[in-house]
C-alpha cells in the first residue's frame, strides 16, 4: 500500500471513530499537512496543521516554554513533547503530533547531527516522543517522517481507540 493509500485508510478509520488530528510541524515545513490534505474527506479528521519553523513561532503559536528551548534546544524531546501536547489541547482534538528536527544538509552538530528528528504523539492518555535519525536528503527525510507518523497513527488505532 502506498503512502496516499495509507493516509486514505487512516482518514476513513479515524472518521469512523470520530477522531480528530492536529499537527505542529517544524522541520517538515507543512509537508505532513500537505500530504494529509491531499485526501478527499480529510476535513472530518484533520483539524489543523501549524508550521512553527522558527523558535519564536513555537513560543507564540504553541506556547512552548522558552526555557526548554534554551536548556535543551529546539530539536529535543522536551520541546517536541510540548508541541504535541499543546497542539492537541489548543485545537481540542484526540491526537496531537509534534515534529522538530534537522533536515540538512547543514545545521547539524556532533550532539545533534543532520537527520535527527523527534516525533511526538499526544493523546488524552499520554504524550510520547520518539527519536530517529534519517541520514538522507531533505525531501526523503520529510517522507520518512511522514511514514513514521502514519505508522504511529495506525498503531494508535490498534491500541488505544
Amino acid at each position: 500500500m502506498d503512502i496516499l493509500e495509507r493516509i486514505q485508510k487512516l482518514v476513513k478509520d479515524y472518521s469512523e471513530k470520530n477522531l480528530k488530528i492536529s499537527v505542529a510541524e517544524s522541520c517538515t515545513g507543512g509537508f505532513i499537512s500537505h500530504m494529509f490534505t491531499n485526501i478527499s474527506g480529510v476535513s472530518k479528521v484533520f483539524e489543523r496543521g501549524i508550521v512553527c519553523y522558527s523558535n519564536q513561532s513555537k513560543i507564540d503559536l504553541l506556547k512552548v516554554d522558552p526555557r526548554n528551548i534554551d536548556k535543551y534546544g529546539v530539536v529535543s524531546e522536551q520541546v517536541v513533547k510540548q508541541l504535541a501536547y499543546n497542539i492537541r489541547v489548543q485545537s481540542n482534538v484526540d491526537v496531537g503530533i509534534g515534529i522538530s528536527g534537522i533536515a540538512g544538509p547543514t545545521g547539524g552538530t556532533p550532539e545533534k547531527p543532520v537527520g535527527l528528528v523527534f516525533l511526538g504523539v499526544s493523546t488524552e492518555k499520554d504524550t510520547i516522543v520518539k527519536k530517529f535519525n534519517f541520514k538522507t536528503d531533505r525531501i526523503t527525510f520529510k517522507r520518512k517522517v511522514l511514514e513514521k507518523i502514519i505508522y504511529f497513527l495506525e498503531e494508535l488505532l490498534q491500541k488505544n481507540f
